[in-house]
């Protein structure tokens, strides 16, 4: 059965800017490695390499099949990808069974854990009175993780206190 990451969800700071280091990421985090990952998706290594780059005429794994070692290795990689190219973040949705007010206090904490770092960032940055494009790239990274971090803690706190336990 395929569980969507949660909790223990493995996340960049930085969003992958091409498929091909989704694909690095979600292997590299997968247990076991490329041979596991390969086992698991019922193919030869050669073949999962030949997905994984591209070579010999093959086409890149499917996204079922990425969402499947996803799963398996709790990331989130390719959900991450997609959503940054239409400017979003990806959050994934809680689940009631895993929410109790312990929980939902934890996600605060982290919420404003992640909001701190987003404004030591600004502060850090702006002590030259320019923020460079690195700069740039370090502080949206941490606001999408802030944002997502936010978007969670609502989204846990609705399904835990409201009726049917469900979001749309």
């Amino acid at each position: 059965m395929a569980t969507t990451p949660r909790k223990n969800q493995k996340r960049s700071a930085a969003v992958l800017e091409t498929r091909r280091q989704v694909m690095s990421a979600v292997i590299a985090a997968f247990p076991g490695g490329r041979e596991s990952a390969a086992a698991r998706l019922g193919l030869p290594l050669k073949k999962l390499d030949n997905h994984l780059y591209e070579n010999a005429g093959s086409q890149p794994l499917t996204d079922a099949q990425v969402h499947q070692l996803e799963q398996q290795a709790g990331t989130a990689f390719l959900a991450d990808y997609i959503c940054h190219l239409y400017g979003g973040v990806f959050v994934p949705m809680p689940e009631q069974g895993e929410l109790d007010n312990l929980e939902l206090y934890a996600r605060g904490l982290s919420t404003s854990q992640l909001r701190g770092m987003v404004d030591q960032l600004i502060a850090k940055s702006l002590d030259d009175g320019v923020i460079s494009p690195d700069e740039v790239q370090a502080i949206l990274a941490a606001h999408r993780q802030h944002i997502a971090a936010r978007h969670s803690e609502i989204t846990a706190v609705i399904v835990l206190h409201s009726k049917g336990g469900e979001v749309s």
